[in-house]
């Protein structure tokens, strides 16, 4: 069986799971999928005590046909070594009657780095469209917050790439932007940009379809762009093994047998982390249902329960930045999907998006989709509460964004027959000010200071590449209007 890759809006391009990778988007704007995801299923009867590294090798076989065993054998060996602090990679742990899959043990503390620490090894793996050797690939991707970071943390120094990541000024936490201004490496550039996460990543769409700027770059330096945000597929997939595992380890710990569903609960406002859970479903994974859980940027809450996606309306600046964001590019792939594959039907929703800034899906789609997925959100005040609240109850000490879940799964029904996993997406000490306040700690001094006081409180520890951002120093000050995104871009290329 070939697995090729097309655009969400047309079915021109019939690409590999490689040149897909490399390419980052397609022509159209549209997003690589295949039509032949969920053909192969995975076998999940002896997952039960099988490694992340051997878990991550059967699923990514499955979703990446055209790398070999041996190449993602080295992908992944490379991706889940000791640079993570937990053996399991993503390991589950008891929280009351229900479940937390912690997403932050790698380098960056944030669930980016399962993605991010791979990418950059498929992608050394793909080889130019033309053969041209000294062809080099420019990462150029735009951040909320926590991609930015875990980006350059997997690109710095990789052979035969750069990297240039655009932030929205003073909309990501302190501890964010200092992960990413101090970054080290020959290779890297780190921009803020004026204006909020969905004007920098519609910009950053832009220049990646600005074919006389492809031209220009390709002529004068010899580099193409690609993208390491979620809308690149290389990034989604490896985030499927996860589901896999979270499942792995319900059945070791004899919670569930096999084929029994589980419910995910998974803050999200890209939508990249709720999609591979349904690419996991596809592939033969028992998901009961798939909860968004979003903040007051409630976007996709409206769009679950109404059938109509409206990015006009108030953008709000939240404690949980990384998902402040109103344009949620993966929910193309799902509409895909749901919609039967019809390329027509999501490109006229996407121009309608693109043109009125809102579309309307027809109701026999979202039922189809409502019978998967669920959705909920939580306000400024009701996610300090649930950081308060799971420490008391549970002592275990959770980040915003995930705290935006575990309101939403206490909302929710419990099914006593159903696990339920909530995904915490980072680590609360990227988040140190909100949580402390939250727990009522000592929040007045630097974000450091804070990290010192939740670690006295609550007998956790600060990762030391957290912590010892304090003495960092800060090679990165660019700031740029959107329009100067395009220049900011070329100016890198020119400078490798």
């Amino acid at each position: 069986m070939v697995t090729t890759f097309h655009s969400t809006r047309s079915t021109t391009d019939s690409l590999t799971s490689k040149q897909a990778i490399r390419k980052g988007i397609a022509d159209d704007g549209g997003l690589f999928v295949s039509d032949q995801l969920g053909e192969t299923k995975v076998d999940i009867a002896d997952l039960a005590g099988m490694s992340y590294q051997a878990m991550a090798q059967r699923v990514l076989g499955a979703l990446l046909p055209d790398f070999t065993e041996e190449e993602l054998a080295q992908c992944i060996a490379a991706a889940y070594g000791d640079q993570w602090a937990d053996e399991r990679i993503t390991p589950v742990k008891p929280l009351g009657d229900d479940f937390v899959m912690e997403l932050f043990n790698g380098p960056t503390s944030a669930f980016k780095d399962v993605a991010l620490q791979i990418l950059p090894r498929f992608m050394a793996r793909t080889t130019p469209a033309d053969g041209g050797a000294n062809e080099k690939i420019m990462i150029l991707t735009a951040t909320s917050g926590d991609t930015g970071k875990a980006a350059l943390a997997g690109f710095a120094d990789a052979p035969g790439t750069a990297i240039t990541v655009f932030y929205p000024q003073g909309k990501v936490s302190q501890v964010q932007e200092l992960q990413m201004t101090t970054q080290t490496g020959s290779n890297v550039n780190v921009c803020a940009v004026e204006g909020n996460f969905d004007d920098a990543q519609s910009a950053v769409k832009r220049i990646f379809g600005d074919r006389e700027l492809a031209a220009r770059l390709a002529g004068d330096s010899h580099v193409v762009l690609s993208s390491a945000n979620s809308i690149n597929v290389g990034r989604l997939v490896p985030q499927v093994v996860y589901y896999f595992s979270a499942y792995a380890q319900l059945l070791e710990r004899q919670i569930i047998n096999v084929g029994d569903e589980v419910e995910f609960v998974v803050p999200t406002g890209n939508f990249g982390d709720i999609l591979a859970g349904y690419y996991a479903k596809l592939l033969g994974l028992p998901v009961k249902h798939l909860v968004v859980a979003s903040d007051k940027n409630n976007v996709l809450f409206d769009f679950l329960t109404t059938g109509t996606y409206n990015r006009n309306r108030e953008f709000f600046q939240t404690i949980s930045p990384s998902m402040d964001i109103l344009i949620s590019s993966n929910l193309e792939r799902m509409l895909y999907y749901l919609s039967g594959k019809d390329t027509r039907l999501i490109a006229m929703l996407m121009n309608d998006l693109k043109q009125w800034g809102a579309y309307e899906v027809p109701d026999d789609l979202l039922a189809r989709i409502r019978a998967i997925f669920g959705a909920g959100w939580a306000d400024e005040n009701q996610v300090r509460d649930m950081i308060a609240d799971c420490w008391n109850e549970h002592h275990y000490v959770i980040d915003p964004h995930t705290a935006c879940g575990y309101f939403v799964m206490k909302q929710m029904p419990r099914d006593p027959l159903t696990p339920r996993v909530l995904l915490a997406t980072a680590s609360p000490y990227k988040f140190p000010r909100v949580v402390n306040e939250s727990l009522g700690l000592d929040a007045s001094g630097t974000d450091f200071e804070c990290m010192d006081a939740l670690a006295a409180a609550t007998g956790t520890v600060a990762p030391s590449a957290l912590r010892g951002l304090e003495t960092a120093a800060v090679r990165f000050k660019d700031v740029v209007t959107i329009d100067g995104m395009e220049h900011f871009v070329q100016s890198a290329a020119e400078s490798l």
